[in-house]
């Protein structure tokens, strides 16, 4: 199958670097938005230490045109919901089947958005004869097939709640960390994600999803969030945090039956791990958690890490090849928006090394 890379940042070079793993996929060409990395190998910007063949290029027309069977689509649109899904419905309108990080909504969009967000979305796929998959690990696996999976073995299910209990300090990227998610920031200040209704646009998905795979009716999702400040003025990989400013965020999105929560996702993200002792902590460096109450009761933790060391570079890896090793299915799928429950077993198939 022929793929197109659209995008080489912090999930992108990833993604080329399963592309290239896996021995059913063949890499034809790589979208980037800089002038600076226009000319250059896809081997060199995904950091593998050869070449692979494949230039770079800001030339979406000419990417189109080379007919492929799927865009890897990582190109960040959390602040950039309209383009990105602009840019979705191009592709998908091509004939081109897409799996995509984002926007995280288009997971599970019922319920979350109303129809005029996604129909579209919908309608392009059909006339153009093609599927589009939003995942990754968190909105993703993580929350999606993993707890699913955990339910099989239940008598009784009361609440299923996915945990990302995460260190975020060396993961560099300022935009997201300071501008999104509001770290470095003044206590009293409000960032984008923390706006009301946020939270749960970008993370109802999972709990509606959640619901639909236990088949359940939420009545509501409610959305709450702590903050804790800086002790003193420290370093991470995307800058300086001083003292007093935002260091420390937990935050939940409840799915609602009968006054209480049924499905629930809840993140707690550390910039350093000595903060917020009292909430749940982490196995390994950093783990993500499902826990299911009920008959019996079940804790699963997924601990990530990568080669080198670190978690979020192991958090990056698991995004990009949720969406890489799902390509033949996606591509053998029924036209249209489609969700983790509408694909079969997705496995590491071919990436065993011999």
């Amino acid at each position: 199958m022929k793929i197109v890379q659209w995008s080489t940042g912090n999930v992108g070079r990833h993604a080329i670097a399963g592309i290239d793993a896996r021995p059913d996929l063949e890499l034809a060409g790589v979208w980037v938005s800089s002038k600076d990395k226009e000319g250059k190998d896809a081997g060199e910007l995904a950091g593998l230490g050869r070449t692979l063949g494949v230039t770079a290029t800001t030339d979406a027309d000419a990417l189109l045109a080379l007919k492929p069977d799927c865009v890897v689509y990582t190109a960040m649109a959390d602040d950039r919901l309209m383009e990105a899904v602009e840019d979705l419905k191009r592709f998908l309108a091509a004939g081109i089947n897409v799996v995509s990080s984002g926007p995280v909504f288009l997971q599970f969009p019922d319920g979350v958005v109303p129809p005029e967000m996604s129909d579209p979305i919908r309608e392009a796929a059909r006339d153009g004869g093609a599927s589009l998959w939003v995942n990754g690990v968190d909105p993703g696996f993580a929350n999606d097939w993993l707890p699913l999976v955990l339910t099989g073995v239940c008598e009784r299910i009361e609440e299923v709640r996915c945990l990302e209990i995460l260190d975020y300090s060396t993961y560099d990227n300022g935009k997201v960390l300071f501008d999104i998610m509001g770290f470095g920031k003044p206590m009293d200040e409000l960032p984008l994600l923390l706006q009301p209704g946020v939270l749960s646009l970008a993370w109802g998905s999972v709990v509606r999803q959640l619901a639909a795979g236990l088949d359940v009716e939420l009545d509501a999702v409610e959305e709450n969030y702590e903050r804790l400040p800086a002790p003193e003025t420290f370093e991470i990989a995307s800058g300086t945090v001083k003292e007093g400013t935002v260091a420390a965020l937990h935050f939940e999105v409840r799915g609602m039956l009968n006054g209480r929560p049924v499905c629930v996702l809840e993140h707690i993200t550390r910039l350093r791990p000595d903060l917020g002792p009292d909430w749940q902590q982490p196995t390994g460096q950093g783990c993500y958690r499902v826990q299911v109450t009920g008959e019996p009761n079940y804790t699963l933790d997924l601990r990530l890490l990568g080669t080198d060391g670190d978690h979020n570079t192991a958090g990056l890896k698991a995004t990009a090849m949720r969406l890489v090793n799902a390509i033949p299915a996606v591509v053998a799928a029924p036209p249209g928006l489609l969700t983790a429950l509408d694909l079969p077993l997705v496995t590491g198939r071919g990436l065993v090394r011999r």
